[in-house]
């Protein structure tokens, strides 16, 4: 088992989006709870073997032409959280995202020579 490395950031002094990390003999699976997002307020890159999964979201009240408020409230969300991700392991060109019910699901699969393999039995002579 290897350390994700996780490094994590918010711009607004907002709670972080909860992540789930589960690992199978054939893939990483990602999960990260942000509900009340869209799909294209994520954004995923990769860097090296450093996964950034960030987020900005605006959200204004909008007024009509003519009316006045006494308030008016904006909402701005902004989060970056990093994963490093081991060198050797990860077949970097087969990583898919999706968007669902307000979780955002990362299948990372593993290099066929880095998958677990099952017990070979040796024979004895």
């Amino acid at each position: 088992m290897w350390n994700w490395g996780l490094a994590n950031s918010s711009n607004t002094n907002t709670t972080l989006p909860a992540v789930n990390i589960r690992e199978t003999a054939e893939n990483f699976e990602v999960e990260m709870a942000a509900p009340g997002m869209n799909k294209e307020d994520f954004r995923i890159e990769l860097e090296d073997n450093q996964l950034r999964i960030g987020s900005e979201k605006r959200t204004e009240n909008r007024l009509r032409e003519g009316e006045r408020y006494t308030r008016r409230e904006f909402s701005y969300q902004s989060f970056q959280r990093s994963f490093t991700l081991p060198k050797d392991v990860v077949d970097v060109d087969q990583i898919h995202a999706k968007y669902e019910n307000g979780v955002l699901h990362l299948l990372i699969p593993k290099k066929e020579e880095a998958k677990q393999k099952p017990p070979r039995m040796i024979e004895i002579k």
